[in-house]
């Protein structure tokens, strides 16, 4: 299994990218890694770490996109950038898998542009896992459509529990609508529509959810547009961290809460490692003709790392396929939409 690797995506690229192939192709078999970007500097990290493994190989492109660049344009111009390289090189087969930590916006268009979606896909997705009570829960949309229309809701649900289904072995998902209320008629016009949608549908609709809902584990794929989904990814991330470091605060009290801390240390470990998002990172765009692993763009060499891992899990699982089968056949999703 080769992964293609964009090393010039994201805050703390190219370091950080690197530093995170190099660290994953120690701890875990299984593929090889491309790393795509400036040749130059991509080297002279390695070469810092003093890495000589076969398994890694870079490939140079010449440009980079920017989140200053604007999505569509830097797809069609910026050829050799490292995202499109990496693009073309997962279409023409030459990996199985891209990962990128770039701007969101030129990777959705690439995706779209370079990749196609699957037929009968309208709009891909960015689904999120996210850890809640007793187990484990996807977001759909977590941050590629802004707003969206009553159908993409429906699409969304199929997607995502297709891909809780492969990836995680849940038989039957239950899939929620994200809304300010659990009532039938609430919200606008846009999701009560969504709602009759998913209603009429064959998925294990459980209808209406709040956010309140999310943690409690009501649902094991979440819908909702991009815009609410990535800010409540956000938000949770951030109470994550909140809470983790109020906790090591009041660890710090005095001689009993650091006695106190130190009985209860596996506990708190495992605790910040269900939150923790460099652990959890990687959200797939579902809905397109190939594998791209999108990490979020202030990821660190550890982020990094355990997308790798997740990339290779995620590649050799029918996802796409099952995909294809599911809505290729489906003639209401039929539809374009501009990027």
């Amino acid at each position: 299994m080769i992964i293609l690797v964009d090393a010039m995506g994201g805050d703390n690229a190219p370091e950080a990218i690197v530093n995170g192939c190099i660290d994953a192709l120690i701890e875990a078999e299984g593929f090889d890694i491309v790393l795509i970007g400036d040749s130059q500097k991509i080297n002279e990290i390695i070469g810092e770490r003093k890495y000589e493994g076969q398994r890694l190989k870079v490939h140079h492109a010449s440009e980079v996109i920017t989140n200053d660049d604007i999505p569509t344009k830097a797809i069609k111009t910026k050829k050799d950038s490292s995202m499109v390289v990496g693009f073309n090189m997962l279409k023409e087969g030459k990996g199985d898998v891209f990962v990128s930590a770039g701007n969101s916006g030129a990777l959705l268009a690439g995706a779209l542009l370079l990749l196609g979606r699957i037929k009968g896909v309208e709009r891909p997705a960015l689904g999120a896992v996210i850890p809640v009570k007793d187990g484990r829960a996807l977001i759909i949309d977590a941050g590629l459509n802004a707003s969206c229309k009553p159908v993409n809701y429906l699409q969304f649900g199929i997607l995502g529990s297709i891909y809780m289904r492969q990836l995680f072995d849940v038989k039957e998902p239950r899939v929620g609508l994200i809304n300010m209320g659990t009532e039938v008629r609430k919200g606008n016009e846009t999701i009560r529509n969504a709602f009759s949608l998913l209603s009429e549908s064959k998925l294990n609709f459980i209808g209406n959810m709040e956010g309140k809902d999310i943690t409690e584990g009501k649902a094991d794929v979440i819908v909702c547009d991009g815009f609410v989904g990535n800010v409540m990814l956000k938000l949770l991330e951030g109470a994550a961290s909140f809470f983790t470091s109020s906790i090591k605060e009041i660890f710090k009290t005095n001689l009993i809460t650091m006695f106190s801390a130190l009985l209860l240390h596996k506990s708190f470990k495992k605790f910040r490692t269900r939150f923790d998002p460099d652990l959890n990172g990687g959200a797939p765009i579902l809905g397109v003709n190939g594998v791209v692993i999108k990490s979020h763009g202030s990821s660190k060499a550890k982020t990094i790392k355990h997308v790798i891992i997740k990339a290779s899990y995620l590649s050799v699982n029918s996802v796409i396929d099952q995909i294809k089968e599911e809505l290729g056949s489906t003639e209401v999703f039929e539809g374009e939409d501009e990027i």
